[in-house]
């Protein structure tokens, strides 16, 4: 990638045979002759790393590399210096500057000082790159769906994300817990700090306090050097304790004290650490009943339970599934670079009358499959995984199965669209949009398969 490189020096000659040497090694450098003209270019352009001189007329090297890191604190600047100014130099690396060069320089030396700036700059961009695309898939207008249940979620999300109380989630497995609580750190003043989840049933009981809270060197057998935790590593961000439920009663008192007191130790210290970290837990268990069953502290339920946010099942919220398969089918065709553009109504009926125990999990799973196979610019119902239709393949007894496609096909449809009206009470606009088809669509085929509406399909 081709960087662009602002060269700042009153001595023109030098400036122009830096730019020109700069540029034979791919780079597109700027020349320009004072720290004036330097600020009014970079505020028209998109500089990658500036070069300066330390000694000019008017504003020098130094004052130059605090108003740079006023305006675009990210930027790396180069001072070059004459050898006899090097203390100079050191001091403006320890105001900010990146390196120096000592005046007379060979160009080798000054294109490796240039070659880790760049590095540099393109770390620092692809992390902020990376975090924008975090915060941009867990905006709360990327959050899929637009069931009752669902936006009570998201009001609920809205309510606490500025705060920094612990919040627990529940749900069943695949219902997107996870996804819920990266959309709280995001939206929440920590957002600038790590993100860090674990899984609580995926650790061994031996290994997960050092996992959670960390270890000094010698703790135990086989600590051959100090280690931080999962505590230490969201240090002023949100920690989600994912499977909860799972954890062992002898750690349960140890995220216990955490939670009332805001500290910990890492196994092996004798002085406390403070932990300023916001806790969210999440479970597919019912704790109360684990608490009545004695195998959770009803003391840290109370902890964990101050924002309880209970996640619905598919099952509850099936008019989301169309939102949600198309969500899922963009993401894997880009990611497969095929042309899949849409479901068939028929795809999307087969979709909504599952009843996806799964979860989200499932739902995404079977989007993923469906693209792999389906050949044409639609995904239809032959290329939806065969479970789908478990139950439309076991009939009861004595029914007369149709071995003709087109009137199976036709005896599908008409079953879909009944279901859509009876779960709609027989409003077509819900129906049509539950289906993922037009309304006038819809009336076409209620007409084509002589449905009769009244209050209720029948």
């Amino acid at each position: 990638m081709s960087h662009l490189i602002l060269i700042v020096d009153d001595e023109r000659r030098l400036a122009e045979a830096l730019a020109a040497a700069l540029e034979n090694f791919g780079h597109r450098p700027i020349a320009c002759f004072s720290a004036a003209e330097a600020l009014e270019i970079m505020a028209r352009e998109d500089v990658d790393l500036i070069i300066s001189d330390l000694r000019m007329h008017g504003m020098d090297g130094r004052e130059l590399l605090h108003a740079i890191h006023r305006k675009s604190p990210d930027v790396p600047v180069i001072v070059m210096t004459a050898f006899t100014s090097v203390r100079d130099a050191v001091e403006l690396i320890k105001e900010g500057a990146f390196d120096y060069v000592a005046k007379p320089f060979e160009i080798a030396e000054i294109e490796a000082t240039v070659a880790r700036a760049l590095k540099l700059t393109d770390v620092m961009r692809d992390n902020l790159r990376l975090r924008d695309e975090l915060e941009g898939r867990y905006r709360f207008d990327q959050l899929i769906g637009t069931s009752r249940s669902f936006r009570q979620v998201i009001e609920q999300i809205g309510e606490v994300c500025e705060s920094r109380a612990t919040v627990l989630l529940t749900g069943e497995s695949g219902t997107g817990k996870e996804v819920i609580a990266r959309a709280i750190h995001f939206n929440s003043p920590r957002r600038a700090r790590a993100f860090v989840a674990v899984n609580c049933a995926a650790i061994p009981e031996g290994l997960l306090e050092s996992e959670l809270f960390g270890h000094v060197k010698g703790a135990f057998t086989g600590a051959h050097a100090t280690r931080q935790g999962r505590f230490a590593a969201a240090e002023g961000g949100t920690l989600l304790l994912d499977e909860i439920g799972d954890m062992p009663p002898a750690i349960q008192v140890k995220i216990l004290r955490v939670l009332q007191e805001r500290t910990y130790e890492p196994v092996g210290a004798t002085q406390p650490r403070l932990a300023d970290v916001r806790v969210i837990a999440a479970t597919n268990r019912e704790l109360k009943k684990a608490v009545a069953d004695g195998q959770f502290r009803e003391d840290l339920f109370y902890r964990l339970n101050v924002f309880p946010i209970a996640l619905p099942p598919l099952r509850e919220r099936a008019e989301d599934v169309p939102l949600l398969a198309q969500h899922f089918l963009e993401h894997f065709t880009e990611a497969m670079g095929k042309k899949i553009v849409a479901f068939t109504p028929g795809a999307v009926a087969a979709m909504v009358q599952y009843r996806w125990p799964g979860n989200i999990r499932e739902l995404q799973n079977c989007v993923e499959r469906a693209v792999i196979v389906a050949r044409a610019s639609t995904i239809d119902v032959p290329d939806l995984p065969r479970y789908i239709f478990a139950e439309t393949e076991n009939p009861a007894p004595g029914l007369d199965i149709t071995t003709d496609l087109d009137s199976e096909l036709a005896r599908q449809e008409r079953r879909f669209l009944l279901e859509a009206l009876q779960r709609t009470n027989g409003i077509q606009v819900r129906a049509a949009e539950m289906l993922g088809i037009s309304e006038r669509s819809l009336w076409h085929r209620i007409k084509k398969h002589g449905i009769r509406i009244a209050r209720k399909a029948d």
